[in-house]
């Protein structure tokens, strides 16, 4: 017996000696990295970035902002439903976990970007952009945030504190002047590495500026910054143009085109492929609302002649009797049955679906930048009516999905769509007025800066809480006394992991609930 446990020993004793010196041996050969590299580069951060941000962006939109803003519903009488602003704690959790990682490589851009052997104006001030972009969303969806000790993690930061929103857009504004200047050197970047622009440096800083009008318009009122607000906006859009190059058509939209399958390992592969399943697409009923302007319009987006394979371009399907939407925010134990939705790859097996249409991933459109300067005229801050930008913006919207439907603003063929839509330019119109069925100068704006920004995050939503428009139906069942909700509630891991900041934060801003008003929505 002892035998053999002395030759059981032996054998193990030896095994272990083996594996030990197997793990010793050739070590550092093994533990080197192949590709030789012990550093990245500002090229290799941004392309990641962008996708992993905007892909994150477009689920939330999809499951979020669309249920909210009455574009989808997803029928059913469970609780927590969005439509019904039923909107449970754990929905803040996923804009704010995917944004903060991806700063990092943000930040991380302008750091080696500023250093002496690889000096780049050009990725500083993209760094600087995709900055504003991101904190631009996190602050509105939630106000106050970590932001000037944000990504600190490395430097022994592990608590930031929250700053204030008028801080951080502040911040923002001196980012996006410093990106602009910064551009007018016009370094060259790796065309490869940048799915946006294909290392065209100028309209990069066609939407730095474009995102300035954006962050701009949304302080404009606030009463105690607006005069230099509007003063700004009256300089970038007019006064000092030449120096704000601005985007002017959709070849300075900036979108990512998805070129990928269904694939985890496609780097451009829609995330509506890759996050949701073919059933899960289509399965939300378009709202009445949506679907019944774009009927009434005749909307040439929902023409099949002007989509592909017999599909319109916006991949919406007809039920029985035609394009028919269910109300949204209805009481719980009504029965509607879904008729039109948005087509999946799996109802047709046709590559021009919304699921799979390679231009779904929006960061920014000129659109947007048409309707901005639209109100920006009829409010009096700049020249003009509004008309002419609120045609364009028209023109802009459709074009995306239809390349050249509308040529110009003057088009005949324009004219007689927004005629015949009676969506033509009313000058007579009071500038705003939200009273329900009222029609204002903002209205019609925003109903189609409504329609402009589908697909483009959460700000359909953050537009509607800046302006109260468009003016939405409201229907009996919705929860939170049948209010939008204003903001989202802190994520509970913050509450465990920052405590002192998130406590702080809280008796600043206000409850952690989303009825608190954000600064730019206090008075």
């Amino acid at each position: 017996m002892r035998t053999v446990n002395k030759i059981t020993s032996y054998i193990l004793i030896t095994a272990v000696s083996t594996l030990i010196f197997s793990c010793k041996k050739d070590f550092n050969e093994v533990n080197t990295d192949p590709i030789g590299k012990s550093s990245v580069s500002a090229n290799q951060l941004l392309s990641p970035a962008l996708v992993n941000v905007l892909s994150s962006n477009m689920v939330r939109n999809r499951n979020f902002n669309n249920e909210l803003m009455q574009v989808t519903v997803d029928i059913s009488d469970a609780e927590g439903k969005v439509f019904r602003y039923d909107v449970r704690r754990t929905w803040a959790d996923y804009t704010w976990n995917s944004c903060y990682p991806e700063l990092t490589n943000f930040r991380d851009m302008y750091t080696i970007a500023n250093r002496p052997e690889t000096l780049n104006a050009s990725y500083k001030a993209i760094s600087l952009i995709t900055q504003a972009w991101v904190f631009q969303l996190l602050t509105d969806v939630y106000g106050d945030v970590p932001y000037f000790d944000a990504n600190k993690g490395k430097d022994g930061v592990f608590e930031p504190a929250f700053d204030k929103q008028k801080d951080i857009y502040l911040d923002l504004f001196t980012k996006l002047e410093e990106a602009n200047k910064l551009l007018t050197e016009n370094k060259a970047i790796v065309a490869t590495g940048d799915p946006v622009y294909q290392g065209d440096v100028s309209k990069w800083r066609r939407l730095g500026n474009s995102l300035y009008l954006r962050l701009l318009l949304r302080l404009s009122g606030k009463a105690e910054v607006s005069a230099q607000v509007i003063a700004k906006i009256k300089e970038i859009a007019e006064t000092n143009k030449a120096n704000y190059p601005i985007m002017e058509n959709n070849t300075h939209t900036a979108k990512i085109l998805w070129n990928g399958t269904n694939s985890s390992t496609a780097v451009f592969s829609s995330p509506f492929m890759i996050s949701v399943r073919a059933v899960d697409f289509r399965t939300p009923a378009i709202t009445e609302f949506f679907m019944n302007n774009l009927t009434t319009w005749n909307d040439p987006r929902l023409n099949k002649d002007y989509g592909k394979n017999g599909i319109n371009r916006w991949g919406i399907a007809s039920g029985p009797n035609g394009f028919v939407g269910v109300p949204s925010g209805y009481d719980a134990g009504t029965s509607y049955v879904k008729q039109s939705y948005f087509y999946s790859d799996a109802t047709t097996n046709n590559p021009t679906t919304l699921q799979t249409d390679p231009y779904t991933g929006i960061i920014m459109n000129v659109a947007e930048v048409d309707f901005i300067l639209a109100e920006a005229a009829a409010k009096g801050w700049i020249s003009g009516t509004g008309e002419a930008y609120y045609l364009k913006g028209i023109a802009d919207a459709v074009n995306y999905w239809l390349p050249d439907r509308f040529k110009s603003v003057t088009d005949p063929a324009l004219l007689s769509y927004v005629i015949a839509a009676d969506i033509d330019w009313n000058n007579n119109l009071p500038v705003d007025n939200v009273a329900p069925g009222s029609q204002s100068k903002m209205e019609m704006i925003h109903l189609q800066k409504y329609y402009a920004l589908f697909l483009v995050d959460f700000q359909q939503w953050l537009e509607y809480r800046r302006t109260q428009h468009p003016i939405l139906p409201k229907g009996t069942g919705l929860a939170n006394g049948g209010k939008m909700p204003s903001r989202l509630n802190y994520p509970l891991v913050t509450q465990s992991t920052n405590p002192t900041s998130y406590k702080n934060a809280v008796a600043s801003q206000g409850a952690d609930d989303i009825n608190t008003l954000v600064w730019w929505q206090k008075p």
